[in-house]
């Protein structure tokens, strides 16, 4: 049994909680959901292949990692969980603040982005969860919604994700 806390839009905690699959979030509450693109320095993002045997999307390919926040967890404690969970790899997002944030029906869902050069044949995934990763480009990316293999999702997402990692690299790169 997974325990959701409930947040008003302003994300304060109501006090209330509610049972994963089985409870339903009212008008005005709202569930933490993270997402996390891990990049390599050729900009270049991490993707994982969802077990077939997975509910929901099996077999479909997906941004990094994701998941609930889970009663207790902050944005960023989530974030990390997920990403160690999912793909193996540890990352401290601390206080960190999410890169964005949509806001869909009664989910805020938080965007993370990370970059680390990353072995996948060195990562230990979840085998609950992921049955392959490899990188992929954005176009590879959009190639793979185009056919059908990757999670519906909007382009512009994608897009997003893609575009303010290259602004951080070019922010990196021009500060030294």
């Amino acid at each position: 049994m997974e325990l959701w806390d409930i947040h008003d839009k302003n994300r304060n905690k109501t006090g209330k909680t509610i049972v994963r699959g089985k409870d339903k979030l009212g008008e005005g509450e709202y569930h933490i959901v993270v997402f996390i693109a891990v990049f390599n320095s050729e900009g270049k993002m991490l993707i994982q292949q969802r077990q077939p045997f997975k509910e929901g999307w099996s077999g479909y390919w997906d941004i990094t990692a994701g998941g609930s926040a889970t009663s207790g967890d902050t944005s960023a404690i989530a974030a990390s969980r997920e990403l160690y969970e999912e793909v193996g790899i540890s990352v401290d997002f601390g206080d960190a603040l999410p890169h964005f944030t949509i806001n869909l029906d009664n989910f805020l869902c938080d965007f993370y982005l990370h970059r680390q050069d990353v072995d996948i044949d060195s990562l230990v995934l979840g085998y609950d969860e992921v049955a392959q990763v490899k990188w992929a480009t954005k176009q590879e990316i959009f190639d793979m919604m185009d056919e059908g293999s990757f999670v519906p999702a909007q382009k512009g997402t994608i897009e997003l994700c893609f575009g303010l990692n290259e602004r951080r690299s070019t922010l990196t790169r021009d500060s030294e």
